[in-house]
């Protein structure tokens, strides 16, 4: 199920929360922690019920493991316990997602001829299995606490983060279950749910998707486009990735704040960065924290010497690229990633001398090819676009790429302004417009986490123009990018 469908905003999530409130009233706070369970469980087989079989597996496994490692007497039993509890987690998303690129790369490189496997992709796999996996690791060195299987399940499967992240801590969550505090309904935190999940979805689908059509035109005929249109196009996933990661993380801290759950920030204006350095800290923040707590620090982290630091950095890029897909682009996407981070950190003190505003459009630049990369099907069409792109002996481009920016509320009120029924006439006006509003809502507006809520009249007043504006626009459903890692 999608947090953007009228099945989720009329139904899942205003009864979720009556019930759960409701049971908590009368303090059977068990009952309502396995109701939430439920139809959290409701939530993620909406679209596939036989997938959600793989997460309970998942869950009840998971759950075991770390009840043995936390009650075996011997230290080598709970290493093994570990290991094996890591093992079976990566297998699992091995199977479910590259068992079939494997398949395909050894076709090609052995000239085989093995039948690929009818597998179809459970939602979320990468989130809750790296969830899961924190979760066996910090309960071998002693730091969960004997939770029930109750408060575990309802800790993986809490169905704001179950399928697109972020992915949290048993410290960050199960202790808030535990909060009698947080039990009763709360009506600040409420307005500011409904307020944060009411930008997210407006940034989801009034802007993102807005952007996705026009990258989804572009795909359509990616072997004519001109050397202009290329670089729309990958501008257009640069903003709409950005806007479809962050609206998604909205909702998700949104609908969090309304069960008085309070998520961690997992999206902080990566636009704004100097440095890839810095990108990394403000891009998908929970997985360069899983990465580096989890992979890059029990490797030696920068502490072995610099030649050891850097190798870890490109392993743990590496890693981040294979967790993204099962393909070459996203594993060649996140060693790029790597090397400019190691150049980064080798010519440090260089590049803080240099002009800030140079620093933004490198880092941007960058971020941009490697997003074309991160798009394009396969390694050969990324380097054909860049070519082409970079050549920039084509400047034109197509009225219809023009027109999958128009909104037709925006294109309303347009008309009804004579200064700007000239520039109307070429759709110019939209596709720049709505570039360079991105690009400024990128670098200029706050974080919504940044600011202290404060439940004012304006704020309601827009929530409500907001909430109406994308509610009606829900008509032509499509799901949140990350949906697919």
């Amino acid at each position: 199920m999608l947090f953007n469908s009228y099945v989720f905003v009329l139904f899942l999530l205003p009864l979720t929360l009556i019930i759960y409130f409701v049971i908590n009233h009368f303090s059977f706070h068990r009952m309502a922690l396995f109701a939430l369970i439920l139809f959290s469980l409701l939530f993620y087989a909406y679209n596939n019920i036989e997938l959600t079989l793989v997460l309970l597996i998942s869950i009840a496994g998971n759950y075991l493991i770390a009840y043995g490692i936390n009650h075996c007497e011997r230290i080598q039993i709970g290493k093994v316990l570990l290991l094996i509890g890591i093992l079976l987690n990566i297998g699992s998303i091995f199977y479910f997602k590259y068992l079939n690129f494997c398949i395909t790369n050894l076709n090609t490189f052995f000239q085989r001829d093995i039948q690929l496997r009818d597998i179809v992709l459970p939602l979320g796999i990468s989130f809750y299995t790296f969830q899961q996996i924190s979760y066996l690791i910090d309960t071998y060195r002693g730091e969960t606490y004997n939770y029930s299987f109750i408060e575990y399940a309802a800790f993986v499967s809490f169905f704001p983060q179950l399928v697109a992240g972020p992915i949290v801590l048993h410290s960050e969550i199960i202790p808030q279950f535990r909060d009698e505090k947080r039990w009763y309904f709360n009506h600040e935190n409420f307005a500011n749910g409904i307020y944060l999940f009411v930008i997210g979805m407006f940034k989801k689908v009034l802007i993102a998707d807005t952007l996705g059509r026009a990258v989804a035109w572009g795909w359509s005929g990616i072997d004519t486009l001109s050397s202009m249109e290329i670089i729309i196009v990958m501008l257009s996933f640069t903003f709409q990735l950005y806007f479809d990661f962050s609206g998604y993380c909205d909702m998700a801290v949104g609908i969090g704040k309304m069960f008085n759950i309070e998520l961690p920030v997992n999206f902080q204006s990566p636009y704004k960065s100097y440095s890839i350095l810095e990108f990394w800290k403000r891009w998908h923040i929970t997985l360069t924290r899983f990465l580096r707590n989890y992979v890059y620090i029990p490797l030696g982290g920068s502490k072995k010497g610099r030649v050891r630091t850097y190798v870890n950095i490109m392993l743990v890029f590496f890693l981040s690229g294979i967790w993204h897909g099962a393909n070459w682009t996203f594993i060649l996407w996140g060693v790029l990633h790597g090397f400019a981070q190691v150049l980064n950190r080798i010519f440090k003190r260089t590049w803080d001398r240099c002009n800030q505003v140079f620093q933004w459009i490198c880092t941007f630049a960058f971020v941009n090819v490697m997003w074309l990369l991160f798009r394009a099907d396969n390694v050969l069409q990324a380097l054909d676009l860049m070519k082409r792109m970079f050549r920039m002996d084509d400047l034109t481009i197509s009225p219809e790429l023009y027109n999958c920016y128009i909104l037709p509320e925006i294109d309303w009120m347009i008309q009804r302004i004579k200064p700007l029924l000239q520039l109307r006439e070429s759709n110019r006006i939209y596709m720049w417009g709505f570039l360079y509003t991105a690009l400024f809502i990128c670098l200029n507006c706050d974080n919504l986490y940044e600011k202290l809520f404060r439940p004012t009249l304006g704020r309601a007043i827009l929530t409500s123009l907001l909430m109406v504006w994308t509610t009606v626009s829900l008509g032509d459903i499509t799901t949140f990018l990350y949906f697919n890692f």
